[in-house]
């Protein structure tokens, strides 16, 4: 199957690179490349690393011959692990990253994938193809761990209704396939909510999808492993696409803006803390109309840039 991905606020994320003809750059999250590409347009001597930790998304760019353009290299990886990505590559500091932590249009599409609800599938959601599934949550975990899990990571107010159902329904048979799974969600909400324009299931499963990806835990020490890594004046972009991971990226931008953080009462700084980035976006820069109209997955999406400043030694 093509690996078929629209990237999302490609040219406002460009910008926001302020990319330098002879920089080096990395996009952490590859997926289908536009990003990667559309970075290597803009550079003569410089390079741009697409790192990607989905198997597929490495095979596609290697069968498209993306390597073959002199400024690119492709490394299977997560973007957490970007200091060992560096490290193996010889190289110390970097001009700019990016992240588009969306699902791609492709992970979604590709049905043994198990992200959509839209489709019949074996329940898996696993971006790297290894470790816990979404079956494995479903089927094993206690019922107040499910329920804070759809609770917490999806946002879902019918969440203990939810877990309550989906224990009854696995002491009947395992829960295999994603839309037995929407099956059982459905049964446990009330009617107002089935009426919603929202999915009755969406939640649940943006939760499991970021459960099994341990999102949230590896975005947050992901942001301090990239700034270390960013030379003076280097950029770092975060396309995220729902509250939680928005809600990270602010409050991390923010705190490494700050310098002294010791309480006001303190005559002198006894913290040492010292300001790492500066924030480029005052507030998240969204797609316009027209990129929704023409790309309906990108309507969530929410695009903020820091830039790494000197910080003393």
């Amino acid at each position: 199957m093509e690996f078929s991905h629209i990237s999302v606020l490609l040219n406002e994320t460009i910008d926001g690179l302020n990319i330098k003809p002879d920089g080096l750059y990395v996009d952490g999250t590859m997926g289908g490349a536009g990003h990667t590409r559309e970075i290597a347009k803009r550079l003569t001597t410089g390079r741009v690393i697409g790192v990607d930790q989905d198997p597929d998304a490495i095979r596609n760019a290697k069968e498209m011959g993306i390597e073959d353009d002199g400024r690119i290299c492709v490394v299977e990886n997560n973007f957490k692990n970007i200091k060992i990505v560096l490290k193996r590559l010889g190289i110390e500091k970097i001009d700019g990253m990016i992240l588009d932590l969306g699902v791609s249009s492709h992970q979604f599409d590709t049905t043994d994938r198990g992200f959509s609800y839209m489709y019949d599938a074996k329940l898996d959601m696993r971006m790297s193809q290894s470790g816990l599934s979404a079956w494995d949550i479903v089927n094993t975990y206690e019922e107040s761990r499910l329920a804070d899990v759809i609770f917490q990571y999806g946002e879902e107010r019918y969440a203990r209704r939810i877990a309550r159902r989906i224990v009854e329904r696995r002491q009947e048979a395992t829960i295999d396939s994603t839309l037995a799974l929407v099956e059982v969600i459905r049964s446990a909400m009330p009617g107002q909510a089935l009426r919603s324009k929202i999915h009755p299931a969406r939640r649940t499963f943006q939760a499991l999808r970021i459960e099994v990806n341990n999102e949230l835990g590896l975005l947050r020490q992901a942001l301090e492993n990239i700034v270390d890594v960013l030379k003076p004046g280097g950029r770092i972009c975060v396309i995220t696409f729902h509250s939680l991971e928005d809600r990270i990226v602010k409050e991390t931008f923010k705190y490494m803006q700050q310098d002294c953080i010791c309480p006001k009462e303190f005559p002198v700084c006894k913290c040492d803390k010292q300001q790492e980035v500066k924030i480029i976006t005052r507030k998240p820069i969204i797609p316009s109309d027209a990129e929704i109209e023409g790309n309906r997955r990108s309507r969530s999406a929410k695009l903020r840039v820091a830039e790494k400043m000197e910080v003393e030694k």
